[in-house]
């Protein structure tokens, strides 16, 4: 015969823990999430409880606090990838190198810099004066049009990469002494 204390027994007396514990950790529980969290954590520590090792109330606390602080910080992951990614489509969105229409389709600006695409002269003070990766990145984005994720895969690279070239490239153009140097003509 098990004489051990059903759950429903064991929840009517540390309820308040659960209930405890969040208050204790600062959280907001107006849909009583976490509330189910620390019931599940509860339970767990109900089925895993060995009398050997402590008291069953330190067992519980135990368990429940661990239990609603990985949630908080699942929570935050979440947000913080969220955001993100909000971050990322306003930045695609509101970035000068993409104009709308309005069907609200979005095209990238093949020429960001207006560069004189017919100029051979420029392309090669430029390429002199850009690393490989760079010119690449030159060659693929702005006189090929093709995006990161396509220039990644052709150069077995990663996107991020790709990008790292482009903002290298971007701060040297920036740079009239640069622009200077490659004889770009700011007034074509």
């Amino acid at each position: 015969m098990d004489n051990r204390i059903t759950f429903d027994e064991i929840f009517e007396q540390n309820r308040q823990r659960i209930n405890y514990q969040i208050h204790k950790l600062n959280i907001r529980d107006p849909h009583q999430e976490f509330f189910q969290e620390g019931l599940v954590a509860m339970w767990n520590a109900y089925e895993t409880y060995q009398p050997d090792k402590g008291p069953m109330a330190t067992y519980f606390n135990y368990m429940i606090r661990n239990r609603l602080i990985d949630c908080i910080r699942k929570e935050t992951r979440q947000t913080e990838t969220e955001h993100r990614s909000n971050q990322e489509q306003k930045t695609q969105l509101t970035t000068g190198n993409y104009h709308r229409h309005q069907s609200e389709t979005i095209y990238p600006l093949v020429n960001e810099y207006h560069f004189p695409l017919k100029d051979p002269s420029l392309w090669n003070h430029l390429k002199s004066r850009l690393t490989d990766n760079q010119w690449k990145w030159v060659q693929y984005h702005i006189i090929e049009d093709k995006p990161y994720k396509d220039i990644a895969k052709a150069e077995n690279t990663t996107v991020d990469a790709v990008k790292s070239w482009g903002k290298q490239v971007k701060k040297k153009l920036k740079d009239p002494q640069f622009r200077k140097t490659i004889q770009w003509d700011d007034t074509v």
